[in-house]
């Protein structure tokens, strides 16, 4: 075995990651480095877009709206500052990117069928 892949296993296990497909909507915690020498929680909530990279370089890009506009995020899953990722509601899509949702306005621009819906 790839000596690369046995360091990338090492620190993969520590993290208990849930499936996750593109079109759900996911809340992912974050660790924040304040001022001075406290630390703190944010959440940041919205609709997966994209799901790029394999094993120790995956990334999580999730989008939602705040105050009209767009707002994009990438997060490394096995980053040491993501501490939970949170399934809020499966979504039912026909693509691997949802890259199209960037043109859409208003409620449309969050809008993707649920599982239940299918």
């Amino acid at each position: 075995m790839d000596a690369i892949k046995l360091v990338e296993q090492k620190y993969m296990k520590d993290k208990k990651i849930p499936d996750v497909r593109v079109g759900d909507t996911l809340s992912i915690t974050t660790v924040i480095a304040g001022e001075g020498k406290g630390k703190r929680l944010q959440t940041f909530k919205g609709i997966l877009i994209s799901d790029k990279g394999r094993g120790i370089a995956r990334t999580l890009t999730l989008r939602r709206i705040s105050y009209g506009e767009g707002v994009e995020k990438v997060f490394p899953v096995y980053s040491p500052n993501v501490t939970e990722i949170k399934i809020e509601q499966r979504g039912y899509v026909r693509r691997a990117k949802l890259y199209y949702l960037r043109q859409r306005v208003g409620k449309r621009a969050t809008k993707v069928k649920r599982k239940e819906d299918k």
